[in-house]
Formats: structure tokens, sequence, C-alpha cells
């Protein structure tokens, strides 16, 4: 069972802390992403707001600012507390009793937008781990909480009891998840097999770059395109030869996110995967977004983290028609502008894949 937030609209403001004023305009420009992440999990944006400091143990950011904060929300009515950094069970503890509402983090939240988005059963599978291996140390602070706050006789022993019972059900449930996940990689990896010898590419950059649409225009496909965040959850894999000197694999996946949880890189491992065994990876980044320079650096990031740094990728530009950049510019056999959209710069990137499949048709013979 996955945990999808079924609350209609929620009223939110977000909170940032950077460490020196120097950070700050990388912690607004991370505000700025995390209102997407919060309007596609269906929540309204009020307000963001940023403190300079190092991190309090208690609250993360000061006690003074946590104040103001409680002040703002109670005069516009707020009904949740996004942090854009990961909380300890702790501070978010502290901070709901505070502010007396609910306290989420970036990672809660992305884990929710995983929830609302998993179609097949292979994604559902993968966001229910990732879940229950965040909450389960959440868990055992809300029931010291508990036993903090109500003290005394007929708490201890029951409330130790209790979570005893409700650790080894989560513990249980994340097994029995494990073992299901296994299997599912098993079965791609008996797909891989079928396609060994068939030249791979994987579409692989930061979330909302336009992967799916550049996948439908060079499969000929109607993956489901939005301009949303993780639309895309699980790996979609479409064999072609039409348009191609010979059969070519091209595989979209799931789009990468600075501060994804690592719960979730680790419970989509198989999807992943996919990544890892390309030949070619085509590297879509939004051309028109103007931290696309740091969207490139995570995603880099993450391939590095599932060792796919070293696999030869292809940088694709894509929405030029929503930017300063024109196909003209696609003279770096590495590097293309292209709009998948308006179906622009396409014909000198299927000539570079065209070409770098003959290449591969030649190594193997």
């Amino acid at each position: 069972m996955v945990w999808v937030n079924e609350k209609a609209v929620e009223k939110s403001i977000l909170v940032g802390l950077a460490r020196d004023s120097r950070q700050k305009d990388e912690v607004e420009s991370s505000l700025d992403e995390l209102a997407e992440l919060a309007k596609s999990a269906g929540a309204e944006v009020e307000s963001m707001n940023i403190q300079i400091r190092k991190p309090d143990p208690k609250y993360y950011v000061g006690k003074g600012f946590v104040e103001k904060l409680k002040e703002k929300i109670t005069a516009n009515g707020n009904n949740l507390v996004i942090f854009d950094d990961p909380l300890s069970p702790a501070q978010q503890r502290n901070l709901e009793n505070r502010f007396d509402l609910k306290v989420i983090d970036r990672s809660i939240l992305i884990l929710d937008i995983f929830a609302l988005h998993a179609r097949t059963s292979a994604a559902k599978l993968q966001v229910e781990l990732a879940q229950l291996e965040y909450m389960l140390p959440r868990l055992t602070g809300a029931w010291s909480h508990f036993s903090r706050q109500h003290g005394g006789i007929g708490t201890k022993g029951p409330g130790e009891t209790q979570l005893e019972i409700d650790r080894r059900r989560v513990r249980t449930k994340i097994a029995h998840l494990k073992k299901d996940i296994k299997r599912l990689g098993k079965q791609r990896q008996t797909q891989r097999k079928s396609r060994q010898n068939l030249f791979k590419i994987a579409l692989i950059g930061y979330t909302n770059a336009g992967k799916s649409t550049l996948f439908n225009r060079l499969t000929r496909s109607n993956v489901e395109v939005a301009n949303k965040l993780f639309t895309t959850l699980d790996s979609t894999t479409r064999v072609m030869s039409s348009g191609y000197p010979d059969k070519i694999v091209f595989t979209d996946t799931v789009g990468f996110i600075k501060k994804l949880p690592h719960q979730l890189v680790a419970s989509f491992k198989s999807t992943l995967e996919e990544v890892t065994y390309a030949d070619l990876l085509l590297h879509v980044a939004d051309s028109s977004d103007p931290y696309c320079n740091d969207k490139i650096s995570q995603t880099r990031a993450v391939l590095r983290e599932i060792n796919a740094g070293d696999i030869p990728t292809l940088l694709i530009y894509n929405k030029i028609d929503k930017s300063d950049e024109t196909e003209g510019n696609n003279s770096d056999c590495t590097v293309f502008y292209i709009s998948a959209l308006k179906d622009l710069g396409l014909d000198s990137l299927r000539s570079e894949l065209s070409r770098r499949l003959r290449l591969n048709i030649h190594k193997i013979h």
C-alpha cells in the first residue's frame, strides 16, 4: 500500500537555510524548485522564508526564526510547513509541537509526489519501500515522544511493546517488498538479455527537462508527457529500426532532482539499472531554465552515484523554442540544441545516433 496525501489543498510556507550570505542565491533557487514540487503535490505556496545561520540541533532554524514563522502561520492560516533540507525525527517533532501543524521536508514531499505518480506495480512497490524506510526511524521518535508526553504508569511498558510490534511489522513489510523488487529486477534482467546485442540508448536528465517528449519523437511513441515534475517513474523501452541502419533500443527513465532521498535511489535501483546497461546516454537539459548548468551537474552527480558516470553521453539542450539557443549550434557531435516539442534540430541528432549505431555494428562484427 502506497500512502498518498489525499487532502484537496494545503496552504504551505517554505523554509530554507543558508549557511552564510554567499549561499543565499543557491537557497533561493532551491526554494523555487521546492515550490514547484509543492504545487505538483497539490499544495498552495504562500511564502518562502530563508534564514542565514548554521543549523540548529533542536529546530534546524533558530528559535527566534521559529517564533517569526509561527506568527506568520497564525496570521495567514497556513496548515503546512515544508523545509528544503532533511529534518531529523526530533527536529520534525519539535517543530510540529511549536507550530501545532504538520511539518515535512523535501524528502517527504518527493516521496509523496512519487506516490501520486506511481502507476505500475513496480513503481508502487519501489515507492512504498522508500516510504517505509524513511518512516521507520520516525516511528521510533513518535513512540518515545508519546512516552515522554504522557509518561508514568501505563505508558512505558505498553508503549515500548507497541513500538516493537510496529517496528517488527514495518521491518517485515520492508523485507517482503525487497523480495518482490528483487524478483522484478530478475525479470528486467531477463528482458535485457534478449536485447544485449542491440545498441541501447537511455534518455536521462533532470525532471521536467523534456525526456519523454524527445523519447516520443525518436520512437514514435505516446508516453505520457506533462509540464509537471516526475511524470515518468517507470522505465519505458522501445525497439526501433525504421529510420536507422539497424535495430536500436531507446529507454526513457525517471527524472533526477537534487537532494533526491537516498531511500528512493536505493529502492529504484532496478529501474535506474537500465541506465547502467546503456551504450549511450542522451542527457536532456532544459536550455530555457536559468539554473540549467546546476541541474546538469546534479544529474551527473546521480550518474556517478549509480556507477554510470563513464558511459558515453550526448548532451541535449532541449526547449530551444523557449530560449536564446538555436538549432544552428549543432556543430559539436556530442552537444545538440533541439526542441523536441517543435521538432527542431532532431535531424542532426538522428544522424549522429545512426553514425554511432553503425560504429557499434562494425565493432560487434
